[in-house]
């Protein structure tokens, strides 16, 4: 599957919420495949920070809308590049994925995209940790496997290992929703 295919695959997503939520702050993210052929999803994983509710937490880079941000979408090339140093000139864009509410009382708008050219990334120490390569592959196992595909799992169950932890919560529903949308539209996988 080329970026091609990946891309006409999301075109067909029907957003699983329209808009944000009222009364949620809204925040955005940015679900990241590299590496065609043995793609990879772009993770990273929080710092740990005294006080900070996602301490340790696998998420996707991202962060809050800030009133400056022309649209969501501003705001995750912002958030994208403060995190990681990623320009919004090494992206192709395949739309937004909808959006997640959190139990935080966060509505997480997710843009779904192919970073063209990987390279050594520049993370924001004071944020992140390190940065995470989820195998899609490995993904898809495990979705597989652990009988995800054609439901959605409680918060409690539903988590896709990478490396030596675990991604859970938000994004281990973004993950799922994206594995379950390319099941149904991908041959090859």
């Amino acid at each position: 599957m080329d970026s091609g295919e990946l891309k006409r695959i999301f075109s067909l997503l029907t957003p699983c919420q329209a808009q944000c939520a009222p009364g949620m702050t809204p925040t955005v993210v940015f679900l990241l495949f590299f590496r065609p052929g043995d793609w990879q999803i772009l993770t990273i994983q929080k710092t740990n920070t005294t006080g900070y509710p996602w301490a340790n937490q696998v998420a996707l880079p991202g962060g809050h809308v800030d009133p400056g941000d022309a649209s969501p979408l501003s705001a995750a090339f912002r958030e994208l590049e403060e995190e990681t140093g990623i320009r919004a000139s090494e992206l192709e864009v395949f739309g937004s994925m909808g959006h997640f509410p959190t139990i935080a009382n966060k509505d997480i708008e997710v843009f779904a995209g192919y970073w063209k050219q990987p390279r050594q990334l520049e993370v924001a120490s004071a944020e992140i940790s390190r940065v995470l390569e989820l195998p899609l592959h490995a993904a898809l196992q495990t979705h597989r496997a652990l009988g995800y595909a054609g439901r959605l799992p409680s918060v409690e169950e539903l988590a896709y290992p990478v490396d030596d932890t675990r991604i859970w919560g938000a994004t281990a529903r973004i993950i799922h929703c994206a594995c379950e949308h390319l099941l149904a539209h991908a041959a090859d996988l």
